[in-house]
């Protein structure tokens, strides 16, 4: 409840709403189970659930919300004076990684890119998963068909150098998402640090934080997270999780990443202005529509889906199975999750889901 003098206490969406709002998200055909729970900023408020064949409790890969973690390990490697955005990657990667990673027209732009580019998606470098080469091929294709390859980063270096840049590093006005630039940002900190990037987020996350479920997946045997789906079949790929912990490696539950989420906007890991630093939002168009900042996303919600109450902007991490973790600054909510589904289709499911909460907040 809000008891702050003068205003009327807010009332919050009761079980039977919220219930209800986690079987819709699993109600599209894409989406085989679901978990959501929402909290409000002082824990007043807090709720878990589950539809379909998820429990709320499980654990799952949380994919692309790991670099929320990194931009949390970043911005303090920042306040310890052991990490400079502005200064360029050569400072802290051996030429033997990074040489040819950015060549255009035969000049080879790698030296002029920063720290800041890395975790801004702005370097220009190509996504290693996506990017295509010459005749059209993916590493995602070969990875969603189930073919489970370890992806270590001088293999990721070696593919991105026979893919072409999208533009110069950090040309005004240009963003292109890249897994690219999470693992090099990765390795830079596993050499700032001298410990595995695994160590790092124990040391300075989860144990700091006291969390028991959630890990850097590096045991290919680990059967315990729930298998992620690529559109109707289960797929499993336990040796690239293993391989891919900077980009998307960590295995958590909703009630811890949401222990997370709420250290990592109320300034546990840093100042709460630093996030004010991080608005420097450029349009990503895939994957899905969202706005990019320092090592943020944002996922605005336009008037016309909430005419009657300005929702604003849902701050946070999108992962590609459909893990969410979402600070709602308007409402003062928290959303964290999972729709557990590769291919982009159950993003939209979860997306109504948070709106639904938001709009039913009185």
């Amino acid at each position: 409840m809000n008891n702050t003098p003068g205003t009327l206490p807010t009332t919050y969406p009761d079980d039977g709403f919220l219930q209800q709002t986690v079987r819709k998200m699993a109600q599209s055909r894409a989406v085989h189970g679901a978990i959501l729970r929402v909290e409000n900023g002082d824990g007043s408020f807090a709720w878990s659930g589950a539809a379909g064949n998820l429990n709320a409790g499980d654990r799952y890969f949380i994919a692309s919300v790991t670099k929320l973690y990194v931009t949390a390990v970043v911005q303090r490697l920042r306040r310890e004076n052991s990490l400079d955005l502005e200064a360029t990657i050569d400072r802290y990667l051996p030429a033997a990684i990074i040489r040819g990673l950015h060549v255009t027209n035969g000049v080879d732009r790698t030296g002029e890119i920063t720290v800041r580019h890395l975790i801004s998606n702005t370097s220009g470098i190509t996504d290693y998963f996506f990017g295509k080469d010459a005749d059209g091929t993916q590493a995602a294709k070969a990875l969603l068909d189930g073919r489970d390859e370890p992806w270590p980063l001088e293999r990721i270096v070696d593919r991105v150098r026979t893919l072409k840049p999208r533009f110069r590093p950090g040309q005004p006005g240009k963003v292109h998402y890249s897994d690219t630039n999470y693992e090099l940002l990765g390795r830079i900190i596993e050499t700032v640090t001298g410990k595995p990037i695994g160590r790092v987020f124990d040391e300075t996350i989860f144990s700091e934080l006291g969390l028991r479920d959630t890990y850097a997946f590096e045991d290919p045997q680990d059967s315990s997270p729930v298998p992620m789906y690529y559109r109707h079949r289960p797929v499993n790929l336990p040796r690239y999780i293993a391989s891919a912990t900077a980009e998307g490696g960590i295995v958590s539950t909703a009630e811890e990443t949401m222990i997370f989420l709420k250290a990592f906007f109320q300034g546990r890991f840093f100042a709460e202005d630093a996030i004010q630093e991080m608005k420097q939002w450029n349009r990503i168009y895939f994957p899905g529509q969202f706005d990019y900042g320092i090592g943020l996303e944002r996922q605005w919600i336009p008037k016309i889906l909430s005419p009657f109450k300005p929702i604003g902007e849902l701050l946070g991490f999108w992962g590609q199975c459909g893990a969410f973790a979402f600070h709602n600054p308007e409402g003062n909510l928290y959303f964290t999750g999972t729709v557990n589904q590769l291919s982009g289709l159950g993003h939209g499911s979860a997306v109504k889901a948070m709106l639904r909460v938001m709009k039913a907040v009185r």
